[in-house]
């Protein structure tokens, strides 16, 4: 397997998982959920294309557990930061420096990974404030598509996680080019 210099961020919500088919308890824990179509399939790929994957989610810890068990895609994640852990949700620093460090990463290398979001003002925002590439993946209609903060600019649009992967390859490419 190539080792790829691209690392991968991704939110959970309505990035990966439907938020529309969540099945909350009393306490807004996620019980269960769909992915979006082809998230599962796009994931497993780059994986097997050796991109290694952290999942950077705001949300209760047991909800993201349960889930991601439930689909069989937790073991896809290296690493899983959740804000209910941190105590900070996203754009906060603290969320994507938990990413770092639990991926054995610094500061240095936020040029070469690429957050993926759907949420602008939280994933995109975030990531763009520490210097790493940003996605923000437009398929949820229940988060705005366009910000007028210029902090919260994607470098990158895409419409499914699919598109993510000749993304992702891209920019590997060009990391290796460098």
């Amino acid at each position: 397997m190539t080792e790829r210099r691209l690392v991968l961020f991704l939110d959970s919500g309505d990035t990966i998982i439907d938020e529309g088919t969540e099945i909350k308890d009393e306490r807004g824990v996620v019980l269960k959920a769909c992915p979006w179509p082809g998230a599962p399939e796009a994931l497993s790929q780059l994986r097997e294309m050796g991109f290694r994957l952290c999942m950077v989610a705001d949300g209760f810890i047991q909800s993201f557990e349960t889930v991601y068990h439930q689909l069989g895609l937790y073991d896809l994640f290296e690493q899983r930061i959740y804000s209910e852990a941190v105590g900070r949700e996203k754009p906060d620093a603290a969320m994507f420096e938990a990413a770092l460090a639990q991926m054995g990463l610094d500061r240095a290398d936020c040029p070469r990974i690429l957050m993926v979001g759907n949420n602008l003002s939280r994933d995109i925002k975030g990531a763009n404030a520490m210097g790493m590439h940003s996605a923000f993946i437009d398929q949820s209609p229940r988060y705005p598509r366009e910000s007028r903060d210029p902090q919260a600019q994607p470098e990158f649009i895409i419409h499914s996680l699919d598109e993510l992967i000749p993304l992702a390859q891209k920019l590997d490419q060009q990391l290796g080019d460098l």
